[in-house]
């Protein structure tokens, strides 16, 4: 199975490209997975049921220069109104403390003002 350097994804047989990352996939068994990417090594920081408010708190902790990386469980294949699932924002244990004092910052934050 072809899987993806950058996010530990795998795919099926005939996908090159991660769609998450944009880059190309790896066979699986070249590929060796970074200690770093065991799960016990990261932590939930941030939940929601939205996958875009996931997404845009990746994109500030990642400017902040905090790695995260997002767990979803949405099932995409299940046609249903209303909320079905839990998408989480993880980090690596070591960043947990400053990745909870970035997003209580981001909460805390007053609105601009036009």
């Amino acid at each position: 199975m072809p899987v993806c350097p950058n996010c530990s994804y795998e795919y099926v047989e005939g996908i090159t490209i991660c769609p998450d990352c944009g880059i190309n996939l790896v066979d699986e068994k070249s590929f060796v997975k970074p200690e770093e990417w065991t799960e016990q090594n990261w932590e939930v920081v941030f939940t929601s049921d939205l996958e875009y408010e996931a997404e845009m708190m990746k994109d500030n902790l990642e400017g902040a220069g905090i790695h995260s990386a997002i767990l979803s469980q949405a099932d995409r294949s299940f046609p249903a109104p209303g909320d079905l699932s839990v998408v989480k924002l993880l980090v690596p244990k070591k960043d947990v403390q400053a990745a909870l004092n970035f997003i209580e910052q981001l909460k805390n934050r007053p609105d601009d003002q036009d």
